[in-house]
């Protein structure tokens, strides 16, 4: 029985010193004449030898001339060799060869080169040896303990081997690796994986390597024999098996699952993947992608067999959990580019039911959108057909409560009127919302807004903006929405809407702490009569949230549907401060209303008394290590915080820790779903070490106590999730050992630990 195959040889691991040139591969004839003319102008001079000019004249009649270059040349006559010594180059086009010795046998046509031999072909292949003897035309021969660095980055290694005419070798006792082989200081390194075989077989013209006997190793540990395997060499995609993926879940029990990728065409793809699970039924799943002169579309499939628990519509249990249903998922999703202006966009989601993509770790999502839309877009127009649906998995929601969108209709064009100046901008909007089981509505509006921005002499950017809108909705069904401050009347209704309103910007600029500082005080006066907004049905403007970010804005409710009306002032401030590798940045707003008339607004949203909530944000940057961040509101009357969002990073790319907290404390009555409060913390880092190696972490916490969601069944503190794990990256290979743990338990989706094995090698193949 052959002995096992050996990693990379030895004679490998060594800094190879730099050299001059490259070579392989010119005919024995020209060769011949070269170095006889070499030999001549070294005073060796035999009779039948011509001289050097008529060596020259000989070559340079050659279909491609061979140059030649060494520090010695000598002749023996007797045995009617020829052997050139010292830094000995041969170039013939493409081709080089570089070697300490090269001896020419006149009698046998056999050329021996041997002592730090480059060869390069025509492909760019670079050949390493220190022995190689080759036949009457340089292009085929026996090589011994070679090294061949392919052009597109792999590298193979072998104790013996030989090299055809045409370019192909046949390696013994061979390894190949996509990893570099030396550091960044030319010192050998050895390759964190290789695949050992006993024979290894390169097509040239192909590309391919095929392997006999293969074996995975990482580290220098045989971790998985490949049976079989054979790949492109230069990494281009093709048809074959990829590297599998182990995971631990306590749903699933044990789980390996492997790829087969089908390289259909240039621009179109097939990857089948099976699952094999110790506690679970096996699953399939295929991903289709295609390229085509317009775009691109993609489509993936899921497909298994297992218990299924009911959480939909109530939270009910299903008393059949243990029977074996089929249950799947499919997703798809693409774009179209029809011309200059036109393009087609599209996805679209589904899940067979509302625990899938959580208990086979698919996605965490608890909605799935799908979505097409027609898009024209040029200098000054946009109009958009789309259609919008959605599928929820969140527990006890119905879905036949879930709102369909179709059509949805938007058309904008931007104008610079003669006489007045400024941007006139023109809308028209249309949208249908459809509920299997709800309220539907119907919506249509035009509008047309003008805003002229001018500088005055002392710096204040002053801007002047003039609203006219007019809406059309209808509505049937109201009464199966639960809160009634959305339902609207039933049947059709309109109203009109008109604002007018100035806003004033007075940016100073001095010098603070050896930096640049900003101090923009702000002013906005804003006034819309009375607006029938009850009368409307809401659709698109339920969750308010008072911000930095929108406190200056016309309608501080999101969406259409709702307008804030009156008349308010608005007043605030940012302030920056620059210096080099720092930036430091705030603001500040609050509004008041000087009409008197009630709000619809509820208490806790910061906008419901004539004076509104405090509302900031702050941000502190230093280069790339230092990111925080604060937003915040205060209660107008008590100071108290309604909301503390504060997101802090310091660290780089490789060594980092993140912080996100958020506390919501608006005291909003639990008939405003959309409002709710909450309290969450969570937290990731990093830390790198030995070079390549790092360790990571995650973890997510609800904070949220029952006062604040009556819906919570903990008190204060409930960890949802964490993540712990270890990684090693570089060139060539990246390796991660994950383990999570989820606490909550969700139908079938059971809490417990999850531990997930990646590999990831540059050149074989891996997700």
């Amino acid at each position: 029985m052959r002995a096992p195959p050996r990693p990379l040889p030895q004679a490998f691991s060594r800094c190879l010193r730099p050299v001059r040139v490259a070579a392989i591969s010119p005919f024995i004839a020209v060769f011949g004449a070269v170095v006889l003319g070499a030999v001549q102008a070294h005073a060796q001079a035999v009779d039948a030898v011509p001289p050097p000019q008529e060596a020259s004249s000989t070559a340079a009649s050659q279909p491609a001339e061979v140059r030649f270059e060494s520090d010695r040349v000598t002749y023996a006559s007797d045995a009617e060799t020829v052997t050139a010594t010292g830094n000995v180059v041969l170039r013939r086009a493409e081709q080089t060869v570089r070697a300490d010795v090269v001896t020419w046998n006149r009698k046998t046509g056999v050329i021996e080169a041997s002592g730090n031999i480059r060869f390069v072909d025509e492909g760019g292949n670079v050949l390493y040896t220190d022995k190689v003897e080759l036949t009457d035309e340089l292009k085929a021969g026996a090589i011994e303990d070679l090294l061949l660095v392919l052009r597109q980055g792999g590298r193979l290694a072998a104790r013996s081997g030989t090299r055809a005419a045409n370019g192909d070798m046949v390696l013994r006792d061979a390894a190949f690796s996509g990893c570099a082989v030396e550091d960044e200081d030319g010192c050998p390194k050895r390759p964190s994986w290789e695949v050992t075989a006993v024979k290894v077989t390169y097509d040239a013209k192909d590309q391919r390597v095929r392997y006999k006997g293969a074996l995975l190793r990482v580290f220098g540990l045989p971790i998985l024999p490949l049976p079989g395997l054979a790949h492109t060499s230069d990494f281009r995609a093709e048809s074959g098996i990829l590297i599998p993926d182990f995971r631990f879940s306590a749903a699933n029990g044990v789980q390996i699952n492997d790829t087969y990728y089908w390289r259909l065409a240039n621009n179109k793809d097939l990857a089948l993947t099976g699952y094999i699970f110790t506690e679970a039924l096996p699953m399939i799943s295929a991903r289709y992608r295609q390229l085509t002169d317009k775009g691109a579309f993609q489509a993936t499939a899921y497909l298994t067999r297992s218990a299924r628990i009911n959480v939909g519509g109530g939270n009910v249990t299903d008393a059949n959990a243990q029977e074996q249903v089929f249950r799947g998922y499919f997703e798809t999703n693409g774009r179209f580019q029809f011309g200059e202006h036109w393009s087609l966009t599209g996805y679209g989601r589904y899940a067979s039911d509302r625990t899938f993509l959580r208990r086979y770790d698919i996605s965490r999502d608890d909605r799935l959108r799908s979505t097409i839309n027609l898009e024209r877009i040029d200098d000054n127009s946009y109009f958009s057909l789309a259609g919008w649906a959605v599928q929820t998995l969140r527990t006890g929601d119905r879905q036949g409560l879930v709102p369909i969108a179709l059509p949805a209709v938007e058309y904008r064009r931007r104008l610079v009127p003669p006489a007045i100046g400024g941007t006139l901008e023109l809308q028209v909007n249309s949208l249908a919302i459809t509920r299997p089981a709800g309220q539907d509505t119907q919506r249509a509006f035009a509008k047309a807004q003008w805003d002229l921005r001018t500088i005055t002499g002392l710096g204040q950017e002053v801007t002047f903006t003039a609203l006219a809108r007019g809406d059309v909705y209808h509505s049937a069904q109201n009464d199966l929405t639960t809160n009634a401050l959305y339902r609207g009347m039933r049947g059709w209704q309109g109203r009109g809407i008109a604002t007018a309103a100035i806003d004033v910007k007075w940016p100073l600029i001095g010098s603070l702490f050896g930096g640049t500082q900003v101090f923009t005080p702000r002013v906005q006066l804003v006034a819309i009569p009375h607006i029938r907004n009850l009368a409307i049905p809401n659709e698109d403007s339920r969750s308010v949230d008072l911000e930095a970010s929108n406190i200056f804005a016309l309608n501080r409710f999101p969406g259409y549907d709702r307008i804030e009306d009156g008349v308010r002032v608005t007043y605030g401030a940012d302030w920056q401060l620059t210096r080099p590798g720092w930036r430091v940045s705030t603001t500040v707003g609050q509004s008041y209303r000087l009409s008197t008339q009630n709000t619809l607004l509820p208490d806790g949203t910061g906008l419901s008394s004539r004076a509104s909530d405090i509302v900031g944000r702050s941000e502190l940057r230093f280069r790339d290590i230092v990111q925080f961040t604060h937003r915040f509101r205060l209660d107008k009357d008590s100071f108290k915080l309604r909301r503390n969002e504060i997101d802090a990073t310091i660290g780089n790319h490789r060594t980092y820790a993140e912080v996100g907290y958020l506390r919501l404390n608006r005291d909003i009555p639990a008939t405003f779903e959309d409002l709710r409060d909450r309290e969450e913390l969570r937290f990731s880092g990093r830390v790198a070490f030995a070079r390549r190696w790092s360790v990571f972490g995650s973890a997510v916490a609800n904070l949220t106590s029952r006062i604040d969601d009556p819906t919570k069944t903990k008190d204060g503190f409930q960890l949802l999730r964490h993540r712990l794990g270890f990684a090693y990256a570089d060139d060539c290979l990246d390796l991660a050992l994950t383990w999570r743990r989820d606490y909550i338990t969700i139908g079938d989706v059971t809490r417990g630990n999850t531990i997930q094995f990646n590999l990831s090698f540059k050149g074989l193949g891996a997700r």
